[in-house]
């Protein structure tokens, strides 16, 4: 049971698991018939365990992690949740199509290539079909290290509640997570094909133009600055838009309207976000378990390894608007 398990700090160093998955690996949520003990995870069963309440009214104190030896061992996983959360809570999740771990500083990613012939085109009876590879990209992709050495003496955080210092992680990891954007942005342009607008002036029949240009992928996402959403929001034709979710803008024509202010405000880049974009990390967003349990000391560094590659060009277009 989740109440007996015996909390290591080397459970943050095994050779291809997290310290969740450890702890999961001891405790599987399987073995529980309890709706609520099932549905949380070992990390959470934990958390139970040494009454830590991490959000809400009754949200506890940070020094409530520091009540015993092994509750301390915790803190580092909450630290790390935390600045994972404000990570995904960008953009990029909704322009990711895949997204792949490697132990490694580089990788190659894949690449979609088709021959001359269309998807259209049909095959004449006993006639070789046409041919599509995926190979190897023939550029390495380096991943980059995004990260920031957090400094909060355990005396000035130990009386903040847990909800209120998890906010300020967060608002570290969304600061990180648009920086990253910046590297997404960039990948995308460079594999995108420039498409020309047919007039001077940024219109909605540009903007439906443009998606016209997606042939074999669907344009079902527009990535764009705020300013330059802010000029598509203004076309009469978004009357129609679609709005999902309380947030999330859909042009007429299908395609969500993803901001991120890493976009040059004269460029538009559409793309089909199932197909376009993979994302490389090099495992999860890693924390200093040594300094973090001994309560800050020094200061703690978060950081994230990660990089892009374009699966297929044909996903990915840009606009300049300017």
């Amino acid at each position: 049971m989740y109440n007996t398990i015996k909390i290591e700090k080397g459970f943050y160093n095994l050779s291809g698991k997290t310290f969740s998955q450890a702890l999961e690996a001891i405790d599987p949520s399987e073995n529980y018939t309890d709706e609520a003990l099932r549905k949380a995870d070992a990390f959470e069963r934990q958390l139970k365990r040494f009454d830590i309440k991490v959000r809400g009214v009754n949200a506890d104190k940070v020094d409530k992690f520091f009540q015993s030896a092994e509750s301390a061992l915790l803190f580092p996983e909450f630290v790390r949740r935390a600045v994972e959360s404000g990570l995904n809570s960008g953009c990029l999740n909704k322009i990711t199509a895949a997204v792949s771990i490697t132990d490694g500083i580089d990788c190659r990613g894949i690449v979609l290539t088709d021959g001359t012939q269309e998807y259209t085109e049909t095959t004449a009876v006993g006639a070789e079909l046409p041919e599509s590879s995926i190979t190897l990209s023939s550029e390495v992709i380096a991943l980059k290290k995004y990260g920031r050495l957090i400094n909060a003496p355990y005396e000035a955080v130990r009386q903040q509640r847990l909800d209120v210092f998890a906010a300020a992680l967060r608002a570290v990891g969304a600061k990180l997570a648009k920086a990253i954007e910046s590297a997404a942005v960039a990948t995308l342009t460079a594999s995108g094909d420039s498409v020309a607008m047919s007039g001077g002036t940024f219109n909605y029949a540009e903007l439906a133009a443009f998606w016209g240009n997606f042939k074999s992928c669907n344009m079902n996402a527009i990535l764009c600055s705020p300013a330059a959403a802010a000029k598509i929001l203004a076309f009469d034709e978004m009357n129609k838009t679609v709005t999902t979710g309380g947030c999330n803008t859909v042009t007429p024509f299908g395609a969500e309207i993803v901001v991120s202010p890493a976009v040059d405000d004269n460029t538009v880049i559409g793309l089909d976000k199932t197909c376009a974009l993979e994302m490389i990390r090099g495992g999860e967003v890693s924390v200093d378990v040594d300094k973090l349990i001994s309560k800050l000391s020094d200061g703690a560094a978060v950081a994230v390894n990660v990089g892009f590659s374009v699966i297929s060009s044909d996903a990915v277009k840009t606009l300049a608007i300017a």
